[in-house]
């Protein structure tokens, strides 16, 4: 009977322990099911919202273009003094599309603008958005600082990635030739400490200093300035405007609009 007793004790624990494990099987696969679902309906809240928005953007978009919202249609763009748009290079190679956004900022009154993309796209083609816009002039014909005034056509400045590490090569050279004429007595070089004056007034003397833009608007997939010479943007702003195949008129009288409603601390 003990012997018997034992058996049917031990059967009873082997039951309850392999059903204790279903059990938690069970459950586990349960809790990993409501997870999963509430992930999968979190990720459709945030999708409908990015939907949502985006609709609401094209359809302000739209209504700006056709003059709809009032307070878009008198832009104080003497406030825009030099614009620079950056264009992924791949985009670039689209011509007309670039053509026709100097287009939609000559026709709102900006003047002076600098086309930037990495690979320098913008400046093979120079000749051909010249050839299309018959009112710009490249930024080397103009004698006067662009930025004292306003010219009664489009000046347009062409920069690449090559131009801005080309200008930093030569203003480190110069910074370097400047230090190796000082020696104290001994024949020794006197220790300098690089300053941001000194790396301005070498880029300045090396003829790479360039306007500092006022605002800054990217046409890209990454919300990057795309290697824009960082010496030239220190008190920009800068918009993120979406690929340039998806560009609209409304949004870009909108990033202007909104440019000239911020006010700007400028430091000591």
């Amino acid at each position: 009977m003990d012997f018997i007793d034992v058996a049917h004790n031990l059967y009873h624990i082997i039951v309850a322990c392999f059903l204790n494990c279903i059990s938690k099987h069970i459950f586990v696969q349960i809790a990993n099911l409501v997870l999963q679902l509430l992930w999968y309906f979190l990720q459709i809240i945030v999708s409908a919202w990015y939907c949502i928005l985006a609709v609401g953007n094209l359809l302000e978009s739209y209504f700006i273009a056709y003059g709809v919202l009032k307070k878009y249609k008198s832009l104080p763009i003497e406030k825009l003094r030099y614009l620079a748009i950056v264009i992924e290079s791949e985009d670039a190679y689209q011509t007309s599309k670039v053509v026709k956004l100097l287009q939609w900022l000559d026709s709102v009154g900006v003047k002076n603008v600098c086309l930037y993309d990495m690979n320098g796209v913008l400046k093979k083609s120079k000749l051909a958005i010249f050839q299309e816009m018959k009112n710009a002039k490249s930024i080397e014909e103009v004698n006067e600082a662009v930025i004292h005034h306003v010219p009664d056509h489009m000046t347009l400045e062409f920069v690449s990635y090559v131009d801005g590490k080309e200008a930093v090569a030569k203003a480190a050279n110069l910074i370097f030739v400047e230090n190796s004429k000082r020696h104290d007595i001994g024949g020794e070089r006197d220790c300098q400490i690089l300053l941001e004056p000194h790396l301005d007034q070498a880029l300045q003397i090396v003829g790479c200093k360039g306007p500092e833009p006022d605002l800054l608007l990217v046409y890209g997939p990454v919300r990057s300035h795309l290697g824009f010479p960082a010496w030239r943007i220190r008190y920009t702003e800068i918009v993120h405007m979406g690929s340039l195949n998806f560009m609209r008129h409304g949004s870009l009288i909108k990033a202007i609009y909104n440019f000239t409603k911020v006010h700007q601390n400028y430091g000591n």
